[in-house]
This record gives structure tokens, sequence and C-alpha cells, in this order.
């Protein structure tokens, strides 16, 4: 088993040597003279206890206590001054930096073992405390996806016997949200939120949503209810997840020039995440068999999209579908 690591960081090598005397036994020593050797030595060997001195040249205690803790890497290394500085000023000074804890000099071998011993386990018992609620939020966030990808492939199992359509145009959204420049997050965020878009199709009675031909006046209307349908059922939770899901239910059928529903909402208003799941929706919509069409090939699709750039699609996202093309293709065709 391996030892626990302390870094001992004092400018003065005889100072040093004490604290590895008392401390070689029962854990491996690395030393640092002075602060800047001590942050770079921190950084890459992440410590499990830092004894520090205060009175220091060029960067004292207190300064490298401030850096350490600055740092994510190192934010959580439980640091114990070694000083000769025992005013209380000195003391509430280190904790405010984030001491642990003050061992004053000349040591004392005994309380030296004490300290670094039960900080130690302090220490190893905050991380395995820390990685047991992130496996447990991750488990969490984990099961809460599984449930919203399921009520999303819901929606779809009514006219589309697979559910694929689903997944195939979540990984739609997430080429173009890359390509529009979103963060590794955002993208991870839409490609489950658009999951949802079509919820609502829960609520449209079979004979309408399963018709095989066009839907007159009046059906039509009920068809477009999906999207405020979509948006009630995915009710008011204020989660990112949720909110981004609900807008996407509600505004994926409007259109750049604002011919769309359930608002008309035109151009920059329409919620950017929702421009780009229209074109996912549409995409795959084309591409695929419905009740009422056989699949479009893709030059037959490219062609509507280049034709209607400006009209139903933000021509800015027309032009990244162009660029992701072979990649929505080797979607279409990994997931029929």
């Amino acid at each position: 088993m391996n030892k626990p690591v302390v870094l001992v960081v004092d400018d003065v090598k005889a100072n040093i040597d004490v604290l590895r005397g008392i401390l070689d036994d029962s854990y491996t020593v690395l030393a640092a003279k002075n602060g800047q050797i001590a942050l770079n030595i921190a950084l890459k060997a992440k410590p499990d206890l830092v004894l520090l001195d205060i009175m220091m040249p060029e960067m004292d205690g207190y300064e490298v206590c401030k850096r350490l803790k600055a740092e994510p890497q190192t934010h959580n290394i439980p640091v114990i001054f070694v000083t000769a500085m025992g005013e209380v000023e000195n003391e509430k000074h280190g904790f405010d930096l984030g001491a642990v804890d003050y061992i004053t000099k000349p040591v004392s071998p005994f309380i030296v073992e004490a300290r670094v011993r039960t900080h130690i386990s302090l220490y190893d018992q905050a991380r395995l405390l820390e990685n047991t609620v992130k496996e447990r939020t991750a488990e969490l966030l984990k099961t809460r996806l599984e449930i919203i990808q399921r009520l999303g492939v819901a929606g779809e199992f009514k006219d589309n016997e697979t559910g694929f359509h689903v997944i195939r145009m979540s990984h739609f959204t997430s080429l173009i949200a890359k390509g529009a420049g979103y963060s590794d997050d955002a993208v991870e965020l839409l490609f489950n939120a658009s999951t949802l878009h079509d919820v609502g199709k829960i609520g449209i009675p079979d004979k309408i949503l399963l018709k095989p031909g066009k839907l007159d006046a009046e059906e039509w209307l009920i068809m477009q209810s999906h999207s405020l349908m979509g948006h009630k059922i995915i009710g008011s939770n204020t989660s990112e997840l949720l909110t981004l899901a609900r807008s996407v239910a509600k505004n994926h059928h409007e259109k750049w020039n604002g011919s769309g529903y359930p608002e008309g909402l035109s151009g920059e208003d329409i919620p950017h995440s929702c421009r780009i799941t229209t074109i996912a929706d549409v995409f795959d919509a084309l591409t695929s068999s419905r009740p009422y069409k056989k699949p479009w090939s893709i030059e037959k699709t490219m062609e509507y999209f280049i034709h209607e750039s400006g009209k139903q699609f933000d021509p800015g996202l027309i032009s990244i579908l162009k660029e992701q093309l072979p990649e929505f293709i080797k979607i279409k065709n990994a997931y029929q």
C-alpha cells in the first residue's frame, strides 16, 4: 500500500530534515525550499497534506497557501502552518486563508505525528464522501436522463414504430450545435432536451397522427397543438435541462420568416436551440418513411433546405448542415 504523501515547505534545510526525520517511516516526504517550487510540486504530485513555513523570502507561506486554495487541483489539500510566529493574529490570518492547523517551532515529534495523522485521516474521509456523492449524483443524473429519453421515445412510438427518429434527430442536433460553436456541456444539454421535442404527440389521436393522407384544416389544427401540449407535459420544473426541453417542445415548429406555430415567432426571436432542433427534425422527417409519404433522397432533401433557407430555416445553420452532411448520413445509416 502506498504511503500518504506530505509536502514540507521551508527555506531552511535543517527544518526540512527535522520534519523528514519525524515522518519518513510512515509517509512519503517531498520537500520544497521556496514557495514557487512548492506550488509546482503540489500541482504535479497532489500531496495528501502540506506542512508550510510562513517566513520565507520572495513568496511567504501565506501567499503559497492562498495560491494553493485558488487552484481547483489543490484547493482541498489540507495545509498546516509550521512556524515560530505564534501570535493570535497570525493564526487567524492563516485560518482565514484556508489552513487547517498550526504547529509552532521548535516542533514536538509527537504533536507533528498526531496533527499530520489526524488531518490526513480527515482528508481521506472527505475524499471518500465526495466520491460517494459524485457516484450517487451521477447515478441520479443517469436515471433522470434515461426517463427523459424514454418519454421522448414514447412520443415517437405513436407514429414511428421503432422510435429511432428521436435518437437520430438528437444526434443531428448535436452535430449542428457543435458546428455553431456550442460548448461540450451545451451540446450534451441540447442532445438530451431535444429528445422531448415531440412528446406532445402522446396527446394527438391516432386517427390524425397515423392518417395516410393529407390532413384537413380541422385535423391540422389538432396536430399543431402537440407543441403546446408538449410544453405543458414537461411542466414548470426550473432545471436547466427541462427548461430547455420545454422551449424545444414548444418552438421547434416556428419558422425563420414567422409563418410557423404556435406563436409565429421569426428570426432571432426564435431560440437558437429551437432553430437547430427544427433543422434536425425536418431532415429526419424528410428522409424517413411516414404514413403519408415515402422517404426523400439526400439530394432532394438538401435542395429543399437550400430553397427554404431564410424562409423556414435560419440561413446560418443551413451552412452548418451542408458542412456536417457526411456525418448526418452516417447517423442516418447507423440508426435505421
